[in-house]
């Protein structure tokens, strides 16, 4: 009886767990047209005056609400965007698109993180700027990035004032 009491109990769990994913996946994706949404609204109230249609920018970004955060918040300044979803799409992207002008590199991702990512980029284009993005701001993360070849840092959350800005620095 017990067996069979706890075989009814695994399963009953196991539907609330399925339940519960399923509800927290559709949350994600609402919350990702809902940030989409904010962020174009964010960005239409900003007074953008920066043309980089003539630039190439890597982003190099896992998380799918933080890439179409920075995507969007670019999209007027008329820059070609790329997208690579972990460290090693962004070295190869790197390596056989000599367009790429600049890089934001987040710091976390999957396959590669962002430190070994850097160094390896920077191992064949040693000039190419490239920004560490992250969610950990701590001095130690910041010397982390700049000894790897990172030229700035970008602490998450990240806001489109200060992303133009420090684009604007190293796109001239």
């Amino acid at each position: 009886m017990r067996v069979s009491n706890f075989n009814y109990m695994s399963l009953l769990s196991n539907s609330r767990a399925r339940k519960n994913i399923d509800v927290s996946i559709e949350r994600k994706l609402s919350m990702t047209k809902f940030n989409a949404a904010s962020t174009s609204n964010m960005v239409n109230q900003q007074d953008t005056d920066y043309d980089w249609s003539q630039y190439t920018i890597l982003i190099a970004e896992d998380e799918d609400t933080n890439y179409i955060y920075l995507e969007t918040a670019l999209e007027k300044t008329n820059a070609t965007i790329l997208r690579a979803k972990n460290g090693k799409e962004a070295v190869e992207l790197a390596r056989v698109n000599p367009m790429i002008d600049i890089i934001l590199m987040d710091i976390k991702m999957p396959e590669m993180n962002g430190f070994e990512a850097t160094r390896s980029i920077k191992s064949f284009r040693k000039d190419i700027p490239i920004i560490a993005q992250t969610a950990f701001a701590m001095d130690e993360d910041r010397r982390n990035c700049s000894a790897v070849g990172c030229i700035d840092f970008l602490a998450k959350p990240i806001r489109y004032r200060v992303l133009v800005e420090t684009l604007a620095k190293y796109l001239k």
